[in-house]
């Protein structure tokens, strides 16, 4: 057995049998992000545009990039230290001040929300670069790092300066370079390229995390669609829609943790290289599972709003179109992290793609109510392989023990 080892009075401990718990100074984190993808749905909500649509759906890359990458300093660092605690405090605030600038992010509050979301990426970044010795492997990673926030930076900032969707022409390519950088390796003159292999994480904390906000994204569907069922009143009908979207919240939840959460958070923890796994499996293929959820919350709140009327453009691209973005990435996740393909979840993404021409000829409860019964389908089909599975595993367990009895 490997002995724990101490890298630093800053960082976690590291070790065969060292627990890496969720801190209380993460959840608090956290709560600042349950306010962001609020804030997200409701800029749709209140422009079901394709416009509005496209401009949540950039922003929330944006969102999703500043959380994961804190995900990823809090994974080496250790919260217990006053000084890391600071330091996420503060991003903290500057997570709440980019939050509350997402809705006039192309209009008045631009300045705000780019110096926020460039102060985040670097001051984090290059505080955890000072926290470091300089012998220390990670000191070079967030060296990196600020190189590379600091170049997207200045495109943050200059774009923040152009007037409403022109922003895009320079905030697009920041985005770009934001998303390439773990590609590349971080790729700096004079120092190549690093290897995933030099990103130590813990696994078993990191999987934690991104399954964490995977319960922020359902608990945002819960509130929205709890505020406006008590707004337009606990009638009979409003009862009903709210019990259909609290279904498809559930089967949502029990499609994510059910047997693969398990399993990943396994292989995260016993894999050679986590980094490589925890880049291509969680930091980019859980965009989309998240980016389904908003949209099934979006969807769920319009059915609420009015269960009678007849969904057609955006508002049945969020019933359909939600499930479906949501079962594809799922299905990715899994493919990236098992191996192995959900003919299953892709069948029923494909069934929901094929309601789209019927749903708009449906009411808005009759469509919802088609889309959760599709997924607790699922859902309760894979609850009955995983039983069958989990009988069969028994069953072969204790048949060396009766072929052995005299």
């Amino acid at each position: 057995m490997t002995a724990s080892r101490s890298p630093g009075r800053h960082l976690r401990r590291r070790g065969e049998g060292v627990e890496q718990p969720i801190t209380t100074v993460e959840l608090f984190f956290d709560l600042v992000y349950v306010f962001a993808v609020t804030q997200l749905s409701h800029l749709i909500l209140d422009d079901l545009t394709v416009a509005a649509v496209g401009r949540a759906a950039f922003l929330l890359v944006i969102v999703w990039w500043a959380w994961i990458y804190t995900t990823w300093m809090a994974n080496w660092f250790d919260p217990a230290s006053p000084a890391v605690r600071a330091v996420l405090t503060g991003v903290m605030l500057v997570s709440l001040l980019m939050a509350a600038a997402l809705p006039g992010a192309f209009g008045a509050n631009g300045v705000l929300f780019a110096v926020s979301y460039v102060a985040l990426q670097v001051g984090r970044n290059a505080a955890a670069a000072l926290l470091l010795r300089r012998d220390q492997p990670l000191r070079d990673v967030f060296e990196r790092l600020v190189g590379w926030s600091a170049a997207s930076g200045v495109l943050w900032l200059a774009g923040a300066a152009l007037p409403g969707d022109r922003r895009l022409l320079l905030w697009v390519p920041a985005v770009v370079l934001d998303l390439c950088a773990p590609l590349a390796g971080y790729w700096m003159p004079g120092r190549g390229h690093a290897v995933t292999t030099d990103w130590d994480i813990d696994g078993g904390h990191f999987t934690d995390r991104c399954q964490g906000f995977i319960i922020i994204a359902l608990g945002e569907s819960i509130v929205v669609t709890g505020a406006t069922a008590a707004d337009a009143g606990l009638d009979a009908t409003v009862v009903l829609c709210l019990g259909i979207a609290f279904v498809e919240t559930a089967a949502l939840w029990w499609l994510y943790f059910g047997a693969v959460a398990e399993r990943s958070r396994l292989v995260m923890s016993t894999c050679e290289d986590p980094g490589r796994l925890a880049r291509d499996a969680y930091t980019y293929l859980h965009l989309p599972i998240v980016a389904g959820i908003i949209a099934a919350a979006v969807g769920d709140d319009l059915l609420i709003a009015d269960p009678a009327r007849a969904l057609h453009g955006v508002g049945l691209a969020m019933v359909l179109g939600g499930p479906v973005l949501f079962l594809v990435g799922e299905s990715l996740f899994r493919l990236r992290v098992t191996g192995a393909a959900n003919a299953e979840r892709l069948a029923v993404a494909a069934i929901l793609v094929l309601l789209a021409p019927l749903g708009s000829r449906m009411s808005a409860l009759a469509l919802s109510a088609s889309v959760a019964a599709l997924l607790s389908g699922l859902a309760l089909c894979e609850l009955r392989t995983l039983a069958r599975q989990t009988l069969f595993g028994q069953l072969r367990h204790l048949q060396p023990q009766q072929e052995g009895t005299p």
